[in-house]
């Protein structure tokens, strides 16, 4: 069985665990319940769990090497632009990637993006959930080539996400700092970084749609200098 596997299987367990423990009171384990830790737990997990799906997946260096580099140059994307609230042009070069190269390596260049950026930027109990946010903006992007790819759907994509990550960030802070967890508290923490998520959304529809389509066709002559197959020859 694949370590991803079982991370998931694990995953599965102690969050059906903790909804299951608050239905009975006298468990000893309410007294330890706390959901931003519970929270962040799961989130690692999930992020050691693609890094063991990419250690399977990887086919060899080059592969290893291209994604390092995409999300070496994510990360110094970000940097410039931390000063304006919320605009990160890292997103539209992960949803380029994931589109490109697959879920796995999407998701792998998101997840570097936010952990190496923050060493310029500052680490802190919201990186994991920025890896994971960043990392399935990549992995979500593979499935936009079941359309036709234009600028349009990008700029959508961007725009779809910009939000969600936003949104993604707000249940770590909901969950770590925020009492009581309410459905009104949680209304309150998805709607107060609205313009925040707007100028990231606003950012990523400039830079896919500048940006996006040749972006995209530069990745994919690096995708086929990098993989090759054997064809059958006209006897076979």
């Amino acid at each position: 069985m694949r370590k991803s596997h079982i991370l998931l299987a694990l995953i599965l367990g102690i969050g059906t665990a903790c909804f299951a423990i608050p239905m009975f009171p006298a468990c000893p384990l309410n007294a330890l319940m706390n959901w931003g830790l519970v929270a962040t737990t799961l989130v690692i997990l999930a992020i050691i769990a693609f890094f063991f799906e990419f250690e399977a997946a990887a086919v060899g260096s080059k592969e290893i090497a291209l994604v390092a580099m995409l999300g070496a140059v994510s990360a110094v994307l970000r940097v410039p632009f931390a000063a304006i609230p919320g605009v990160q042009p890292c997103t539209y070069l992960i949803i380029c990637t994931g589109y490109v190269f697959g879920p796995v390596a999407g998701f792998m260049v998101g997840a570097i993006t936010a952990l190496v950026s923050n060493f310029f930027l500052g680490q802190g109990p919201w990186t994991p959930y920025q890896m994971l946010a960043w990392g399935l903006v990549g992995v979500t992007a593979t499935y936009l080539r079941r359309f036709n790819m234009n600028t349009k759907w990008l700029v959508i994509f961007g725009i779809a996400w910009g939000y969600v990550f936003g949104w993604i960030m707000n249940i770590f802070f909901w969950a770590s700092f925020v009492y009581p967890l309410t459905l009104r508290t949680f209304i309150v923490a998805q709607l107060s970084s609205v313009w925040f998520d707007s100028f990231h959304a606003v950012g990523n529809a400039i830079f896919l749609g500048v940006f996006g389509t040749r972006t995209i066709s530069i990745l994919e002559r690096f995708k086929k200098r990098f993989n090759w197959e054997l064809l059958p020859g006209p006897d076979a």
